[in-house]
């Protein structure tokens, strides 16, 4: 399987990634965990089916020191005793602002609430910056049919 076009190839395209990259950088600079950074990104990717970003950050996360138990787990967070209440704050919020058609109105107030109980305004601003980023690279990679499986650790480090 092959992608439909290859994003980093066009000048137009490649410019593209590399500041969505860049974003990506600033959000890991911040202070929220690395650990739940990794874990909102991977729970995005398997509501929307992002086969290519699965593929990347969990192969990033085991190299980070994630165990597979929790790796195995995220689809089911409400049902795991493995997740700090932080972590499962986060993975609420990265449900509600994946699906965010599905709930008129938007991220419900008690969902937020939540979150602000577990996290400062810097590590909520990189919160929703992050859950917004991964949701771009889903859909740019879904739409282009970017395959999973080739990933190596590392792969697009500067």
């Amino acid at each position: 399987m092959n992608a439909r076009l290859d994003a980093f190839a066009s000048p137009v395209t490649g410019k593209l990634v590399k500041h969505l990259v860049a974003v990506g950088k600033v959000i890991e600079g911040t202070s929220l965990p690395a650990a739940t950074q990794e874990l909102v990104k991977i729970r995005a990717s398997q509501i929307n089916g992002c086969g290519g970003c699965l593929d990347m950050h969990t192969k990033e996360a085991a190299a980070a020191g994630e165990t597979s138990l929790r790796l195995n787990l995220i689809a089911a967070w409400r049902d795991a005793t493995v997740f700090t209440d932080a972590e499962r704050a986060a993975l609420e919020l990265t449900e509600q602002g994946t699906r965010i058609a599905d709930a008129a109105g938007g991220v419900p107030d008690d969902v937020w609430a939540n979150a602000a109980k577990h996290y400062d305004e810097e590590q909520l601003i990189a919160l929703v910056s992050l859950i917004a980023l991964i949701n771009t690279f889903n859909r740019l990679n879904v739409m282009l049919q970017y395959p999973a499986g080739g990933y190596q650790v590392g792969q697009l480090a500067p």
